[in-house]
Formats: C-alpha cells, structure tokens, sequence
C-alpha cells in the first residue's frame, strides 16, 4: 500500500453559540449558552474535524497563531504536529483557551489521518472495547425537582444504568434533591453527585456520609480540583463505596500527575477538549495505567468515544445533556447509546462526524 502524500493544506476555524433548553446551574456558576469551536483541517481528498467547547477568542487564536505553524505539516505525523504548536504557543499561556485550541487541532488531525487511511478513529488507535459505558449528565441545580426526577429517570429508562446529577448551591437543600433523585431513578441504577467545587472540606465529608445510606457511588469534585490536599482528606476518610473523582480541569500532564501522586482521586476524569485532544487524552490514559486508577471522560461524548474504546484504563464517559443536544443538532453522525453504552460507527472513517455546514442548525448559531 502506498503511502498518501499529506501535507495539511488549510486550517479553518469557527463558533457556534446555542442557547441552553431551560437556564442551567451547578454548585458555583450559572449560564444561559455553550459555545462550540470547530476546527477543519485539509490534506490531499480528506478534510479532518475536531472541536472544544471554548470562547469564540479561541477561533482568532487558531487563525492567528497556530494555523500558520500547523499548514504544511505531514497530517499523519499527529505527535510531531502537535508539539510543534505547542511550542510555538508557550508565551501564550497553556491553560485555558491556548490548551482548547490545541485540542481542537489535535483532535481534527486525528480525525484527518483516520480519513486519509480511510479507517475509523477507534481502529486506527487499537481497540480494547467495543463500546464505552455511559453515564447520564445534567440534573442542574438551577431544575426544580420534578425537572430533576424527570431528566435522571429518562436516561435510566433509556437504559442507561448511571446518572449524575449537580449540588452544591444551596447545601441545606442537596441532601432532599439527592433523596428525590434516588426515588425517581429506583434501588439499581448508580447514583452520581457532582459539587464543582462549592464545599468546604468538613462540609463535604459531612454531606458524604449523609449521601452515602442513598447509594451515591460517585462524588465529584466536592471541593476545588486544586485543593489536593482536601480531596484526598476526602479520598481517604468518604464512606467506602463511594469514589471520588475530579481531574476535569487538567490542561497538561503535570496536573494530572500531581493529582495522582497526591493520592487525591479514586476516578481521574481528563477531556481531550482541554488536554491536548486525543495525543494528551491517552498520555493521561497511560498515567492511570501506571498509577492503577482508572480514568472518566469529561463531557463531549461524540468526541470521546472513539479514544475511549482505545484506552485501557477508561471506566466510563460523561454523556452530558448540553453536548448531546450541541452534539446532535450540528453534527452528522453523532451516536446515541445502546443498553448504556456508545460505540463509535466502524462503517466510517476517522470520527465519523460532518458538520451540518449547509443546514439551518450550523447557520442560525454561527458567531
């Protein structure tokens, strides 16, 4: 087989601001909207497609220091690329916007590649799984709790035999939603809480141990992700039974390493919209590897199924209501799960995602 001539021709990028369906809330902010920032890369007859969800800044970010670098490279060097503009972006700032650019690149190299091989993204990696198990995300603070108990016992009803839902912004009030939430959803599916953050840390263990009779099984980010200490206080004095995650935030492999040697979370959450796309997702993926602490996708699900079915430390990955709705409205070939799972589409190649560009959905939300 002859290798393709691939040298990345153009790099496009755009935004997308949607609407939330109802106003939405976790433990420590609001909002109104979600932004989606798609990247395009071009090489020989392939076009590749990646995205984060980011500030429209980060578009002019892509235009007006990464393309340049990126244009010219062989597509199917993905690492070389990738490091390439890393470099080039060091005076920018890693975190944030300048670390979702990056994965947005990266992830429409991947997705280039895959194409230009004409095989899908999950084959092109090495499968370890057929599918990735999901968990229903949402549950906003901002619901009252019929919203609440509708939204959780949909995605069980769907089959989905884990939901989570969000506290922390009035703390009196968490523990009657979580005991509404368990009765809605019955005795059998896993119960989740996520508090982004908004407890002190005695405050969190004293609402764990009051969740912990309700069968919650996941406590997520009780106290700030950068509170190494606290969460693994919490790590190690929370009822058995119930694992703490966090690691959503990481932006580079140094945080996710601090977070591990800390000994700060039974579940390490990474996603590759904020890592460095699917090059950082399974570099964080070998350190759970190594640390024997199995991993959770952030969000996104459309993104991270493919390199889900590849990293062999993956639990599960977050099926978040926005992205889903985001996911399905501008995207061909988004998947919906089956018996609790998504599996990406082998009959197409790289992501197996095409942006609606021609209908009404991609125009009425452009930026």
């Amino acid at each position: 087989m002859s290798r393709p001539d691939a040298p990345i021709g153009t790099v496009a990028a755009a935004a997308f601001r949607i609407p939330t369906d109802a106003p939405e809330a976790d433990g420590t902010i609001t909002w109104s909207h979600t932004t989606l920032v798609v990247v395009e890369l071009t090489a020989g007859n392939a076009r590749g497609l990646g995205y984060t969800y980011a500030d429209t800044a980060t578009v002019r970010l892509i235009h007006d220091e990464l393309a340049e670098v990126v244009t010219g490279h062989d597509a199917l060097d993905v690492p070389e690329v990738f490091f390439a503009a890393a470099a080039h972006a060091r005076n920018l700032g890693r975190p944030g916007i300048t670390s979702m650019a990056l994965s947005a690149l990266d992830t429409a190299m991947w997705d280039l590649k895959a194409k230009l091989l004409d095989v899908p993204l999950a084959r092109l990696l090495g499968r370890v799984r057929p599918a990735v198990p999901v968990y229903g995300s949402g549950g906003f603070t901002s619901y009252d709790v019929e919203q609440l108990q509708r939204q959780l016992a949909g995605w069980v009803d769907q089959g989905i035999p884990r939901v989570k839902m969000k506290i922390g912004a009035q703390p009196a009030d968490d523990l009657r939603r979580v005991r509404a939430a368990r009765a809605a959803i019955g005795e059998g599916p896993e119960l989740f809480v996520d508090a982004n953050g908004a407890y002190a840390r005695k405050q969190a263990l004293r609402l764990a141990e009051q969740f912990a009779p309700l069968g919650v099984t996941w406590f997520e980010e009780p106290v700030s992700s950068d509170d190494l200490e606290g969460l693994h206080l919490l790590r190690d004095r929370g009822p058995a039974g119930m694992d703490l995650a966090a690691g959503e935030y990481g932006y580079a492999m140094v945080y996710f390493k601090r977070m591990l040697d800390a000994g700060a979370v039974d579940v390490l959450q990474a996603d590759a919209t904020r890592c460095g796309g699917f090059t950082g997702f399974m570099r964080v993926a070998a350190l759970c590897d190594a640390a024997k602490v199995p991993l959770s996708a952030h969000c996104a699900p459309s993104l991270h199924v493919h390199v889900g079915c590849a990293a062999e430390a993956m639990r599960h990955l977050e099926y978040f209501h926005d992205h889903v709705r985001i996911e399905h409205m501008l995207f061909d070939g988004a998947r919906d799960p089956v018996n609790g799972a998504l599996a990406p589409d082998l009959s197409r190649a790289g992501l197996g995602l095409e942006l609606k560009r021609k209908r009404k959905e991609a125009a009425k939300y452009a930026v």
